[in-house]
């Protein structure tokens, strides 16, 4: 599977500000979603390069709504060798006791694959996993403009980077939002295939690195919020 076309890749950045600016004007509507009857613990894990700064917008409307929600703490998001794996299970386990056993977890990209493993591992801790443009599907080493400077980034084989593990769904429901039109990575590899009837696959219109700051993209997690 090839990454996305070079004009889409060299335009992902440029759209991702028309998405942060549409975001401004549609916000004033998404905050008139009415507020949450079932508050959730919710953490929103960045994007490879992103830090809680960038999602902060999300954060504070999630907030709004009436949500728990939280960044992920851990800086910004290098790989799987940059960040303590343990210290993030460790900031989730007081968002699982104020939800009442339960947390989503929210995932830009990468985040999004740290996401779905963290609920593989702890399904009883996880409510659901909403995932922004995550490339866990068969193919996806060789469909990211974003590979090789992830790759330069951690050198050492991670034993958990199993093609066919991460592409089975986690055992808990699972939403997979993604666009056609990324230019980071082949929105193919977002998509989760089969039909499992825990996963909804949603299209929005938007660029990669925008996801998190698109109107839609919130439209659709405060849905699944409820």
């Amino acid at each position: 599977m090839k990454p996305p076309n070079l004009l889409l890749a060299l335009s992902d950045a440029p759209r991702a500000l028309t998405d942060a600016l549409f975001l401004k004007i549609a916000t004033p509507l998404l905050r008139k979603l009415p507020p949450t009857q079932h508050r959730q613990s919710v953490m929103v894990i960045p994007g490879f390069l992103g830090d809680d700064r960038g999602n902060q917008p999300l954060i504070g409307f999630l907030r709004d709504l009436g949500h728990n929600a939280v960044g992920w703490g851990q800086g910004r998001n290098l790989g799987v060798q940059s960040f303590n794996e343990n210290r993030l299970r460790e900031s989730i386990a007081p968002l699982v006791e104020a939800g009442n056993g339960k947390v989503t977890l929210i995932g830009h990209s990468l985040g999004g694959i740290y996401a779905r493993e963290i609920a593989r591992s702890e399904p009883n801790s996880i409510s659901q996993v909403i995932t922004l443009g995550s490339p866990f599907g068969r193919g996806r080493l060789n469909a990211s403009h974003a590979n090789r400077l992830y790759q330069r980034l951690n050198p050492q084989p991670d034993a958990r980077d199993n093609e066919d593990a991460l592409a089975s769904p986690p055992p808990v429901p699972t939403t997979a939002i993604y666009t056609k039109a990324d230019g980071v990575v082949n929105w193919r590899t977002s998509m989760q295939a089969g039909s499992n009837h825990h996963v909804h696959n949603i299209e929005v219109l938007g660029s990669h690195i925008g996801l998190n700051v698109n109107a839609a993209v919130w439209y659709w997690i405060a849905k699944k919020l409820g």
